[in-house]
């Protein structure tokens, strides 16, 4: 049984759109995704250097149309994704990719709705000071309510031995002096706030808000939610949790979970792939990984499809 995931925020680099503008139909969806944005997402993802793409309101849109546009290459017709997917899930942003994928949104609806989702988070991100770190190693058991005691929340639950706190400055750094027992280091992370935690409640309403014009359809592909790792049937219910989950914890430990359950064989992340990869060999020993990087991995992407569709 194949799964497909889609990457959060963070996994984007300078130029990494760029081998796959030569796709037939890959720039076309591009500007017509642009368009929808109001952002030049070829730019920014052939030209942009790593300052102007770690722009929340630019790398969100830019991450979502990436994975949208590299899994499409993947099949010869995008209609064949539902019959050889068995479950579909996204990381923060790439939850939008994946509701798309799954045929929740049209495509240029999800580009349009992530990034007023960025602009919003970004404007959220700028009223206090706050950021977010990985903590590598320890027990969730010790780690979450020490976490709880500096003020910080848990606001990825990643599993295999990573959980990412978020809160203000103060509280990083107080994390960094007192890290929870096991903990084998603290890594700060290239983001402009604290994400998925109170200090994003103001960009729930504004998503809140856009998201009334939409009609979401019920996904095509068993959609697994990171609030809590259940599948979830109705498209209005998946677009609901695409709100709320701006200001609510990743729970990706759930998630994988729940891909066990459904009897994982297979597991490919989409462009621009390696982090849930990582996280997935892990998790999920005996599970079969790719990563999605480049054009490069088609060819092998492709036969993982032919073998665990």
């Amino acid at each position: 049984m194949l799964v497909l995931v889609a990457p959060g925020q963070g996994a984007q680099t300078p130029g990494f759109l760029s081998a796959w503008l030569d796709f037939p139909g890959v720039r076309g969806a591009l500007e017509a995704w642009s368009d929808a944005a109001g952002l030049d997402l070829i730019r920014y993802g052939t030209e942009a250097d790593a300052e102007e793409i770690r722009d929340t309101a630019v790398a969100q849109p830019l991450l979502v149309a990436a994975g949208l546009a590299s899994t499409y290459t993947l099949f010869d017709d995008p209609a064949e994704l539902p019959q050889k997917v068995g479950a579909i899930a996204g990381h923060s942003v790439g939850e939008f990719t994946a509701a798309s994928l799954a045929g929740v949104l049209p495509h240029e609806e999800a580009v349009r709705l992530v990034r007023t989702r960025g602009l919003a988070m970004a404007e959220a991100a700028a009223v206090t000071e706050t950021g977010m770190a990985a903590l590598l190693g320890g027990d969730p058991e010790v780690t979450v309510p020490h976490l709880d005691k500096l003020g910080l929340t848990p606001a990825n639950i990643n599993g295999a031995g990573q959980i990412v706190a978020a809160g203000t400055k103060e509280q990083l750094a107080a994390l960094e002096a007192d890290k929870p027992e096991g903990v084998r280091k603290v890594v700060a992370l290239k983001v402009a706030g604290a994400f998925h935690t109170h200090h994003m409640a103001p960009a729930v309403d504004t998503l809140a808000k856009a998201a009334e014009a939409l009609t979401p359809v019920d996904p095509q592909v068993t959609y697994v939610s990171n609030k809590d790792g259940r599948s979830v049937a109705a498209g209005t219910e998946v677009l609901d949790r695409l709100v709320g989950q701006v200001a609510n914890p990743v729970r990706w430990d759930l998630c994988m979970e729940t891909f066990k359950e459904l009897g994982v064989t297979a597991l490919i992340e989409v462009c621009p792939g390696g982090t849930l990869t990582g996280l997935a060999k892990r998790a999920l020993p005996g599970v079969k990984t790719l990563a999605l990087k480049s054009p490069a991995d088609l060819d092998a992407a492709r036969e993982l499809i032919a073998e665990h569709a």
